[in-house]
């Protein structure tokens, strides 16, 4: 999520995207008789008043008694007190043990529901916990022994249901466990629930020790992070449009066939846009503007974390989810088989539930002013822009988060982690209290809600883990609170960060603002200015030029302003300030020059990012030129306007797709452009139009550079983002000259001048006599590289 398309306050009003259509209540018919310990066939809806628990309707006491049974024997199940650890439904000894964490709640139940009976929106059974055999501390937890084939589970908890004191509880709701593997509720992707609810029941899958998969030994591929080239991709919108010419659009089994685009690229590391549960029909209204429904397409409004999205999978909630567990397990053991490795982005800062007017799904229901950020009258903080605030920091918190990511590192086998807006990470919890969080009271321990804090207890925690500490994480660096970070993220010297301040300064040097060649240098050598003082690498900056958060790379050199009427605001989302260029004409439609200059500008923005030291980043479908028409925030659009369009890939494959699959294999057979130090002196030179005399004015529109490699000997690259021509001196080494590879202002194939260009001699003899006088010409907004090789003729 990008920083300026949020709201930034900290107590939250309305959420952002949450549209109230069609909540749980409204949905289903209520009825009320009381039910006893062990009830069958009720509908999910039916409520039961309960001692001293305040009603939703009028916030009154009622006097009504519990009526709490010794657990028992069931028609289907045996009972007994269970576990109170590990959380969720662990199949052990013959049955399941259910446990989870609830601090406030007064009673709870079990709630077992086939997969037949949740279509038709009932309890199949209710095992009510006894307090005083089912629970231990805050943890409630039941041992069954029976058949649990098609059985799902959920809970109802009893408790205050009032608002100001930061409590949600409805015994009326069945509340999704955290910590279920799979959630199951609607089964195809866009498609309503019953009676066209948006919001349709959901339960979690109930584990079988029979539950395997087949990872033909997949091993970790722990690639040096140094040597990643990451794209960041969206698994319904990569193969979802009908020229993917697959058999199952849009899912993660479409997805695998479609790897090997991937590697042709050059990319080995994938990072999946939110794959968690997630409701895309939350922002669900008709959309006059394009005439369709609006979905949340990007899914940064998570559900539940343990979960992967299952309508993502072909097979959607068969075997209650199972199998589209295995059909993710599958995309990776794919990926992996073809040396790239899975990062996932997760959203942890915020849930699906919104402020107060959002749905209770699952943490709201079980513990509200545990899992969110509350002021002390119970408001939400908003650092998120979407309505709440996930209490990161608090301590059941942060467990749940850290056994979250083992899970889906040891379990589903994923290389990494890229957080969310990650500076929500960083603030303090809700009564932060620093006996709680370290065992002692701190001097000066003023801190308040949100505060930042120099040492997370969760960053620590994850940082220091045995297993979360060896694999990748990626810090989106910033939050909607207006906390930015980029450069100081708390990193424990493995944390690396989106470097938004790259993406910056590489747009406004390349469209030729003056004052930025300095700035330029720095994000070409790994943006030392950010992460030497701190003691990082390279490495620790993750490069982009685009994401899915605002204009694609065809759109950076197509708009100067955003377009976003498509997605039904008046044009008022998304961020206004995107450092583009149109070249000189607003829109697709322009002149053969201004279409030519575009064209060059996308590869001098390719051409850096692969030249850059640090890691670099490309956004799914900017290989080919994708454009969304100038929206720069196209959260809501299943349509073509997200979907990664393969016919024009294959247009683009003898042009900019070459261009870009060139670059990356320059890049990788390049020792010195994916350094584990900062370069030196020793390694890297500057020049200006001639050498050793770089121009660091505020005018300054060119910046060059040499590289010694040890593979490819010394490289040369220059950057001339001016509007006028200009013809550079090359750095003199006798014995050798210089010889052109790549030059972005001419055409393909000449553009990158590979050994199986056609005519290559013939291209070449027409600037020879420049090179032969150690001279280059460059056009306006171009850039070059070139190779020092052996002069045989002056050693002949």
């Amino acid at each position: 999520m990008e920083l300026a398309h949020c709201t930034s306050f900290s107590l939250s009003s309305s959420p952002k995207f949450f549209n109230p259509r069609k909540l749980h209540s409204s949905n289903f018919t209520r009825i009320s008789p009381h039910f006893s310990s062990i009830s069958t066939g009720y509908h999910l809806f039916s409520r039961t008043k309960r001692s001293m628990v305040k009603s939703r309707e009028t916030s009154a006491e009622v006097a009504d008694t519990a009526v709490i049974d010794k657990p028992s024997e069931t028609q289907r199940f045996e009972i007994s007190e269970g576990y109170p650890a590990p959380f969720g439904a662990t199949p052990v000894d013959g049955g399941v043990n259910f446990a989870i964490f609830s601090g406030h709640s007064v009673s709870a139940t079990l709630c077992l529901i086939t997969l037949s009976d949740l279509q038709q929106n009932k309890i199949t059974e209710e095992i009510s916990l006894d307090p005083l055999i089912n629970k231990t501390g805050d943890i409630w937890h039941v041992f069954l022994k029976g058949d649990f084939e098609n059985m799902l589970y959920g809970y109802k908890f009893e408790g205050s249901f009032s608002p100001e004191e930061g409590h949600y509880y409805d015994p009326s709701l069945i509340i999704l466990d955290p910590y279920a593997k799979a959630v199951i509720s609607r089964g195809n992707y866009g498609e309503l629930g019953p009676e066209d609810s948006c919001w349709p029941q959901m339960a979690g899958m109930i584990p079988s020790p029979k539950d395997e998969f087949d990872w033909q030994g997949d091993l970790p591929l722990k690639l040096p992070q140094s040597e990643l080239i990451i794209y960041e991709m969206h698994v319904r919108g990569f193969t979802m449009h009908e020229s993917s010419r697959i058999k199952c659009p849009g899912t993660y089994l479409g997805m695998i066939e479609k790897l090997d685009h991937l590697k042709e690229l050059g990319i080995n590391c994938i990072e999946l846009m939110p794959c968690h549960e997630f409701n895309e029909l939350e922002y669900y209204s008709y959309n006059s503007a394009m005439g369709d429904y609006k979905m949340n397409f990007w899914g940064y409004s998570t559900i539940n974390y343990f979960s992967p999205m299952i309508r993502y999978a072909s097979s959607g909630i068969s075997n209650c989810g199972r199998d589209a567990i295995n059909e993710f397990k599958l995309l990776v053991r794919e990926a992996h088989k073809r040396g790239i490795e899975v990062i996932m982005d997760v959203v942890f800062n915020h849930t699906a539930e919104g402020n107060q007017k959002g749905p209770i799904l699952s943490f709201r229901g079980i513990d509200n002013s545990v899992f969110y950020m509350l002021a002390p009258k119970g408001e939400f903080y908003n650092y998120s822009g979407c309505g709440n605030t996930f209490n990161c920091n608090h301590p059941i918190v942060r467990q749940f988060i850290v056994d979250c990511l083992r899970y889906w590192v040891t379990e589903m086998h994923v290389d990494g982690f890229r957080f969310d807006l990650a500076s929500i990470l960083t603030r303090g919890s809700s009564l932060w209290n620093s006996i709680n969080v370290y065992g002692s009271a701190t001097e000066g321990d003023l801190l308040t809600t949100g505060t930042p804090l120099s040492s997370p207890p969760l960053l620590d925690m994850i940082s220091n883990d045995p297993v979360l500490g060896r694999v990748k994480l990626v810090a989106e660096a910033w939050d909607c609170g207006g906390l930015y970070q980029v450069g100081g993220f708390p990193h424990w010297g493995i944390w690396s960060e989106w470097n938004g301040k790259y993406r910056d300064m590489v747009r406004l040097f390349i469209k030729g603002t003056d004052g930025f060649a300095g700035a330029f240098a720095e994000c070409l050598c790994g943006s030392p200015n950010l992460y030497k003082e701190g003691g990082r690498r390279p490495w620790h900056s993750i490069n982009f030029v685009c994401a899915h958060d605002g204009f694609t790379l065809a759109d950076l050199v197509t708009y100067n302003e955003k377009h976003n009427l498509a997605n039904g605001e008046n044009n008022m989302d998304g961020e206004n300030h995107n450092n583009s260029w149109n070249c000189g004409q607003e829109g697709e439609f322009a002149s053969i020059s201004v279409k030519r200059l575009r064209r060059r500008q996308m590869r001098n923005f390719f051409l850096c990012l692969m030249v850059s030291q640090g890691v670099p980043m490309i956004y799914m479908g900017d290989e080919y030129g994708h454009t969304k028409g100038g929206n720069n925030n196209s959260y809501c659009h299943d349509n073509y306007i997200n979907y990664f369009q393969w016919d024009k890939k294959e247009a683009a494959a003898s042009d900019f797709f070459r261009f870009c699959r060139l670059m990356t294999k320059f890049r990788r057979e390049s020792e010195s452009l994916g350094l584990s130090q900062f370069p030196t002196s020793e390694r890297l030179q500057w020049h200006g139009h001639v050498p050793g005399r770089p121009d660091w004015s505020e005018t300054s529109r060119f910046v060059a550079f040499t590289l010694r490699d040890l593979v490819k000997g010394e490289i040369y690259i220059a950057f001339n983002t001016s509007h006028l021509p200009v013809t550079v001196t090359l750095p003199d080494r006798p014995g050798y000259r210089w010889e052109l590879l790549v030059d972005t202002s001419k055409p393909a194939p000449f553009d990158f001048m590979s050994d199986d260009v056609p005519e290559r001699e013939t291209a070449t003899k027409q600037f020879q006599h420049f090179l032969d006088a150690n001279l280059y010409p460059m056009l306006s907004y171009s850039s070059v590289i070139m190779l020092l090789k052996p002069d045989m003729d002056q050693n002949a």
